[in-house]
């Protein structure tokens, strides 16, 4: 099961990459394929904290180091000219804001990484702050696809 995740890990990373360098200078192109790799990471951990899949440890861990990665990159995918497609206006109207929505999540994956926790009631405590950061950055500052 843990190499399956490490693989599930690498080939992700590989994906990611590829994606990356293939869409060049395009931060919203950038952006869009970075939280599809966070949508496709949040998945499974997800799914363990409603109870539709066994616990896994190394999946969550995984995931949240995605979070991380992403949470890291994501400030600097909104360069002024670069409005449009799922980013909100406020984006650019609220730098502040939107650059303390993505600390919060910065700080709340960590947070959840250091806790590393073994079994799903010690998860539950440190990714729901998690999946709450993203949504209330959501909230604000995405466009939701009609």
């Amino acid at each position: 099961m843990y190499k399956t995740s490490i693989r599930i890990s690498v080939l992700a990373c590989a994906l990611a990459a590829a994606t990356l360098a293939l869409a060049g200078d395009d931060p919203g192109h950038e952006r869009h394929e970075l939280m599809e790799g966070v949508r496709d990471a949040a998945k499974p951990v997800g799914a363990m904290m409603k109870g539709e899949a066994d616990y896994d440890q190394a999946t969550l861990m995984t995931s949240l180091e995605t979070f991380a990665s992403a949470a890291d990159q994501l400030g600097g995918l909104f360069p002024d000219g670069s409005e449009g497609g799922e980013a909100a206006p406020a984006i650019w109207e609220d730098r502040a804001g939107f650059e303390a929505a993505i600390a919060e999540w910065q700080d709340v994956t960590a947070a959840a990484i250091a806790a590393n926790p073994a079994t799903l009631d010690d998860a539950k405590p440190v990714v729901g702050p998690v999946f709450g950061a993203c949504k209330n950055c959501h909230d604000s500052y995405r466009i939701e696809e009609e």
